[in-house]
């Protein structure tokens, strides 16, 4: 049995870090925002809808958790200025980050491969590589001043083995586990470690969208693969580097 399967974060073991969170509004995003906090850190919620981010923001703050603080961004149309400007912004109140999730992706159209439009394969590489891209080029300068973070990229089984009609969605996860092991190798030598972790089939809107006739209720809720989440985010996972962490390996 691996041991992020079965991990249990210490009360408080995420204190005093500050965790930054992409698609902090729903399914994984938001439950991992909360499991967070529940260990202690200060969270920043990241998305486009607010009024779904200030949902997750009311359940952390139920919790008796640090307050957390949302910032509302549009992955599909963010330039680079503005992540620089957001990074710039959140350096300026809290002087660090210590844990970046990115989980916020779109699953495109499910088609044979001559069907995919070129619209429709620039908006998921726009939000599921581009934008994880820009923003992580624009943390690194303030993850490299600290002794130690974690940057945590959300994969998929179809990165890592293509599957037929899943053409986008599998090519975006394939580009994402490239980047996360471009940036761990750069970095094999610091205190920054970039790691994948492929959720597996949980009880989400975007599974239900690309499985409509699977029973919802026979997957794995969020809260069920959070230790995989609370491991990575945790200094008990200092030594890993370039790895892909499967939530419900086979």
């Amino acid at each position: 049995m691996h041991t992020h399967l079965q991990y249990v974060a210490r009360n408080q073991a995420l204190s005093n870090k500050i965790a930054l969170i992409t698609g902090a509004g729903d399914g994984i995003g938001k439950q991992a925002a909360i499991s967070y906090a529940k260990c202690g850190a200060q969270v920043i919620l990241l998305g486009k809808t607010v009024s779904k981010l200030e949902v997750t923001y009311d359940e952390i703050i139920a919790t008796g958790a640090p307050e957390p603080i949302i910032v509302p961004i549009d992955f599909a149309g963010a330039t680079q200025q503005n992540y620089l400007d957001m990074v710039a912004s959140i350096e300026s109140q809290y002087k660090r980050i210590d844990i970046v999730l990115f989980n916020a992706s779109i699953l495109g159209n499910l088609c044979p491969f001559e069907q995919i439009s070129e619209k429709e394969f620039n908006a998921v590489m726009q939000v599921n590589v581009n934008s994880q891209f820009l923003l992580t080029q624009a943390l690194l300068p303030l993850l490299k001043k600290q002794n130690k973070a974690s940057v945590i990229y959300t994969t998929s089984s179809v990165g890592h083995k293509g599957r037929a009609y899943w053409g986008s969605y599998s090519m975006s996860k394939f580009a994402t586990e490239g980047m996360m092991q471009v940036l761990a190798d750069e970095h094999k030598n610091s205190g920054l470690r970039f790691n994948c972790i492929n959720p597996g089939g949980t009880r989400t809107n975007m599974r239900a969208k690309a499985f409509p006739g699977e029973k919802q209720d026979q997957l794995k809720t969020p809260l069920d693969i959070m230790p995989t989440y609370l491991y990575l985010a945790s200094d008990d996972s200092d030594d890993h580097n370039g790895k892909t962490f499967h939530c419900q390996p086979k």
